[in-house]
C-alpha cells in the first residue's frame, strides 16, 4: 500500500487479508520469543529464577496503585500529539483513539488499526483524512523523541559514573536521526515545494526496496498532509515534543518504582543510573513489542554491572513487573475503551432508529 493509499483507508474498504499473514504473524511472535530468551541468556548470563521468584514475593501490594497512576499518565501524555495535530479532537478522545488502535493492532494485521481509528473519527464528526494526517505527524514526532532521548541519557551519565565511548557514539548517531526528524517536520511547514521534494526523495529511497512505490504519490501525500495540518503542526509541535519526552520519563519512572519495590536500594542503583541507562537504550523500542527481550537484556546487563551480580534477581524481577504493566495495562485499557465506544455507538444507533 502506498502512502497515499494508506491515508485514504477506511472501514468501508473491502481488502481481504492474505491467507498467509496470520500464520506468518504467529511464526514471527514465536521467533521473537525465542530470540528474546536467547538475548537474555547470552547478555545477562544464567539467571537464578528461584531468586527472581523470591524477589517477586517481596513486592508490596501498595505499589500497584502508583504503577497504574504512572501508566495512565504515560498514556495521557502519549495522546497529547494527536490532540494537538487534529482540530476538534479532545485529549480524552485522542486517548481513546490511541488505546483502541493499540489493542486492535496488537492482535490483527494492518490496516485494522487504521480502520478502527477512522471509524472513531467518523463517529465523532472528525474529518478522517485530517485525523490520519494527525496520526502521521504523531508518528514522526515520536520518532524524533525516540532518537532524541539518548542525548538526555548521556547528559545524566555525565552526572553519574561518566560516559563510555560507545555511549557517546550512540548519542551522536541518535541525535542526528532526531535532528533529521525535526528538520523534516520544519521543512514540511516551510513550503509546499519542500514538502513535495521530501515526498519524492522518500518515495525514491523506499522504491529501491519496493517496486510498487510511486515517488509522486508520496509527494502528493506530503503536500496534502501539509495543506491539512500546517497550522496545527506550527502550534502543536513543541507541546507534542515536550509531552512525548515526559511520556518517556514516566515510562522510566515506572521502572525506577519497580526496582525500589523489589528491594533494590538507592545505594546500589541511583535514579540517575536507572533513567540514564533507560534513555540511552530507548531507541531499541523500535523493534517489535517495544524491543521486548532485547531492551530488557540490555537494561538488566547495564544495571547489574553497576549494582553487582548480587542484585541481578531483583533487577530481573523489576524488569518483568515493568513489562507486564506496560504491555498488559494498555491492552486492558484498550479493551475497556473499545467496549465503551461500541456500547455508545450501539446506543446512538438505537436512538436514531426509534427517533421520529
Amino acid at each position: 500500500m502506498t502512502v497515499a493509499g494508506a491515508s485514504a483507508a477506511g472501514p468501508d474498504d473491502d481488502v481481504p487479508p492474505a491467507w498467509w499473514r496470520r500464520p506468518l504473524r504467529l511464526v514471527l511472535w514465536a521467533a521473537l520469543a525465542v530470540f528474546a530468551w536467547f538475548a537474555v541468556s547470552r547478555l545477562v548470563g544464567a539467571i537464578d529464577w528461584h531468586a527472581v521468584a523470591d524477589a517477586f514475593g517481596h513486592v508490596p501490594a501498595w505499589v500497584i496503585l502508583p504503577l497504574l497512576a504512572l501508566l495512565l499518565l504515560r498514556q495521557v501524555l502519549n495522546a497529547v500529539p494527536l490532540q494537538q495535530y487534529v482540530a476538534g479532537l479532545s485529549l480524552f478522545r485522542s486517548l481513546q483513539n490511541d488505546l483502541a488502535a493499540y489493542l486492535v493492532g496488537s492482535f490483527t494485521p494492518p490496516p485494522a488499526d487504521v480502520v478502527v481509528r477512522v471509524s472513531m473519527f467518523r463517529a465523532w464528526g472528525v474529518d478522517p483524512a485530517a485525523g490520519l494526517a494527525g496520526v502521521g505527524l504523531n508518528t514522526a514526532t515520536f520518532y524524533a523523541v525516540r532518537f532524541g532521548v539518548p542525548v538526555v541519557g548521556v547528559v545524566l551519565l555525565l552526572l553519574g559514573e561518566g560516559v563510555e565511548s560507545r555511549q557517546w557514539v550512540t548519542a551522536l548517531v541518535c541525535g542526528l536521526v532526531a535532528a533529521a526528524c525535526v528538520a523534516a517536520l520544519a521543512m514540511l511547514l516551510r513550503s509546499t515545494t519542500l514538502a513535495a521534494w521530501m515526498g519524492r526523495q522518500a518515495g525514491a529511497l523506499v522504491g529501491r526496496f519496493r517496486k510498487d512505490v510511486d515517488p509522486q504519490a508520496w509527494a502528493d501525500y506530503l503536500v496534502d498532509l501539509r495543506a491539512r495540518t500546517s497550522d496545527r503542526l506550527r502550534t502543536g509541535l513543541v507541546p507534542s515534543l515536550l509531552a512525548l519526552v515526559a511520556m518517556v520519563l514516566a515510562d522510566g519512572s515506572m521502572l525506577l518504582l519497580a526496582l525500589r519495590a523489589v528491594g533494590v536500594p538507592m545505594s546500589a542503583l541511583t535514579a540517575v543510573d536507572v533513567l540514564a541507562a533507560f534513555l540511552v537504550a530507548y531507541p531499541i523500542t523500535l523493534m517489535p513489542m517495544f524491543g521486548f527481550g532485547i531492551m530488557d537484556a540490555v537494561l538488566v546487563g547495564a544495571w547489574t554491572t553497576i549494582a553487582g551480580v548480587a542484585w541481578e534477581p531483583e533487577i530481573v524481577a523489576a524488569t518483568i513487573v515493568w513489562r507486564v504493566v506496560t504491555i498488559v495495562g494498555p491492552l486492558v485499557l484498550g479493551l475497556a475503551v473499545v467496549a465503551f465506544w461500541r456500547r455508545r455507538a450501539g446506543d446512538s444507533t438505537d436512538d436514531g432508529a426509534t427517533a421520529p
